[in-house]
C-alpha cells in the first residue's frame, strides 16, 4: 500500500483535500420543517425507477444527525467539505415564501464547518427540482431558470458571508441527457426536444444564479461542476476520430461551449438546432461569464465507434468495449489515464479558469468484518487517480483541489441504497458510520496538508 506521506510529498501545500456529499443523497428528513417533495421524490415513488423503490425519506439521515456528521468530518482531518443545499427546503415550491426554517438548517451546517475550521464549498442544486416545478415544465421551462435565480440569490444573501465557494449546478450532462433523453433520472423522460429544452434553460440559469451570486456576495469564488465526459477512440480510423468530434460537441461542448465561449458547437446545431427553443438576444452573453473555477466529476472514461448507420440523432456514436478488465461494482471502466485526457483535452479546447476535481471515487460494496471494511481496492482507485492529479499539476494545469466521492455510503440515485461509494460505511438500519479501510488512508493524506483543520487544535 503506497505511503499517504509519500503522495502527499507530490502535491503543493495549498492543495485542498476534502470530501463531498449532494443533499437528497445524505439528508433524509423529506417532510421534516417546511421541505416540499423534489422530482426525486416523486420519481422514486414510481415503480421501476428505483432499485428495489428505495427512496431518500431516511437515507442517512443527516439532517437529524448533523452535529456527529460534521465532526467525523472533523476527525478524517480533512479541509474542506463539499455539500449541496435543497431548493425544496428553501423555497418548497420552487417559487413564492422562503422557508426560514430550511435556511435555518444550512445556517447550522455552514456555521458547525466553521466552528471546526473545515472550509464550505457549497453546491446550489444538486438534482433536487421542487415538485411543483414540475408542472410548468421543470427544466424545459425557461421560468424556471429564473426561478433559480431568485432561489441563487436567498441562499446567497444568507449564507454568502461565511461560504468559501458555491458552485451553480452538478454535472449538467446528468440533469439535461440522462434525465430527459435517457430517461434514467427524474423526471425520467426520453425526448431529444425535451432534452434540448432542459440543456438551453439549465445553461440560462447558470448565467443568472452566477449574477445573483456575485451581486449578493462578490466575495464568494463562484464555479460551475462538470462531469466532461473523457471521450476516447474506439479505434484510430477517420471515421472514429470524426465520431469522438461529434460525442465530444454533444456530452461537453453542449454545456462548455456556451459557458467558456458563449456559443453552442457549430455541428450539434446544424444537426438540433432546429428542436432547440429560441435562443433570445442576451442570453448566450447572460450565459457566458467569467467563473472563479470550475469542478470536474471523474469516475470512468466514455470509448466510442463511428455509428456508420447513422441511425437516430447526432452525436452517432456506438459504445466501444472497455480497454482495462478491471471494473468496480458498478460496472464501471477502471482507467486512470482517462483523467488526465479530459483535463489535457478541455484545456486545450477551452480557456478554463483553475480546477478541482469536485468527485472522484469507486463503488465497492465490501461490509463490515470483525468491525473492519477492508476495501482495498477502493484505496488502490484514489492512489491511481491522485497519482495522475499530482502529474497534472507537474504538468503546469491549475488542479487546486480534490474532494473524495463520498465521504459515506448513501441513497445512489437509480441505483438505491444497493452501491456504495462512501469512505464510510453507512449500516442503515442502525445508522452506525464505521470508517472505512479507505477513509482511514484518506485521513492521513490530509492530514500532511497544513492547512487542514487537524492543525487548528
Amino acid at each position: 500500500m503506497i505511503d499517504p506521506k509519500l503522495l502527499a510529498a507530490r502535491f503543493p501545500g495549498d492543495f485542498t483535500f476534502g470530501v463531498a456529499t449532494a443533499a437528497f443523497q445524505i439528508e433524509g428528513a423529506t417532510k421534516a420543517d417546511g421541505r416540499k417533495p423534489s422530482i426525486w421524490d416523486a420519481f422514486a415513488n414510481m415503480p421501476g425507477r428505483v432499485y428495489h423503490r428505495d427512496n431518500g425519506d431516511v437515507a442517512c439521515d443527516h439532517y437529524n444527525r448533523l452535529e456527529q456528521d460534521l465532526d467525523l468530518i472533523k476527525d478524517m482531518g480533512v479541509e474542506a467539505y463539499r455539500f449541496s443545499i435543497a431548493w425544496p427546503r428553501i423555497i418548497p415550491d420552487g417559487t413564492g415564501p422562503v422557508n426560514e426554517a430550511g435556511l435555518d438548517f444550512y445556517d447550522r451546517l455552514v456555521d458547525g464547518c466553521k466552528a471546526r475550521g473545515i472550509k464550505t464549498f457549497a453546491t446550489l442544486y444538486h438534482w433536487d427540482l421542487p415538485l411543483t416545478l414540475a408542472g410548468d415544465g421543470g427544466w424545459t421551462a425557461r421560468s424556471t431558470a429564473h426561478a433559480f435565480q431568485r432561489y441563487a440569490k436567498t441562499v446567497m444573501a444568507r449564507l454568502g458571508d461565511r461560504l468559501d465557494s458555491v458552485a451553480t449546478f452538478n454535472e449538467p450532462w446528468c440533469i439535461v441527457w440522462l434525465s430527459h433523453l435517457y430517461g434514467i433520472h427524474a423526471p425520467g423522460e426520453r425526448n431529444m426536444q425535451a432534452a434540448l429544452y432542459a440543456m438551453h434553460y439549465m445553461n440560462l440559469a447558470h448565467g443568472l444564479a452566477v449574477e445573483a451570486i456575485r451581486a449578493e456576495a462578490p466575495k464568494v469564488p463562484v464555479g460551475i461542476v462538470l462531469n466532461a465526459a473523457s471521450i476516447l477512440l474506439g479505434s484510430d480510423s477517420a471515421e472514429d476520430k470524426a465520431a469522438v468530434e461529434r460525442a465530444h460537441q454533444f456530452h461537453n461542448g453542449a454545456f462548455f461551449d456556451p459557458i467558456f465561449k458563449g456559443e453552442y458547437p457549430k455541428e450539434f446545431v446544424e444537426a438540433l438546432g432546429d428542436r432547440m427553443p429560441e435562443v433570445l438576444d442576451g442570453d448566450l452573453k447572460t450565459i457566458n461569464q467569467k467563473l472563479d473555477w470550475w469542478g470536474l466529476n471523474y469516475y470512468t472514461p466514455n470509448r466510442v465507434f463511428d455509428d456508420a448507420t447513422k441511425s437516430g440523432d447526432f452525436p452517432w456514436t456506438k459504445e466501444a468495449p472497455p480497454v482495462s478488465a478491471a471494473k468496480t461494482d458498478i460496472g464501471w471502466e477502471i482507467y486512470a489515464p482517462g483523467l488526465q485526457h479530459v483535463v489535457e483535452d478541455l484545456y486545450k479546447r477551452y480557456e478554463l479558469p483553475e480546477c478541482y476535481i469536485t468527485e472522484n471515487g469507486a463503488c465497492y460494496n465490501m461490509g463490515i468484518i470483525n468491525g473492519e471494511v477492508d476495501d482495498q481496492p477502493r484505496l488502490d482507485y484514489y492512489v491511481e487517480h491522485l497519482g495522475i492529479v499530482a502529474d497534472l499539476i507537474k504538468d503546469g494545469y491549475p488542479m487546486r483541489g480534490y474532494f473524495a466521492w463520498s465521504l459515506m455510503d448513501n441513497f445512489e440515485w437509480a441505483e438505491g441504497y444497493r452501491m456504495r461509494f462512501g469512505l464510510v460505511h453507512v449500516d442503515y438500519e442502525t445508522q452506525v458510520r464505521t470508517v472505512k479501510k479507505s477513509g482511514k488512508w484518506y485521513s492521513e493524506l490530509a492530514a500532511q496538508f497544513p492547512k487542514g483543520n487537524h492543525k487548528a487544535d
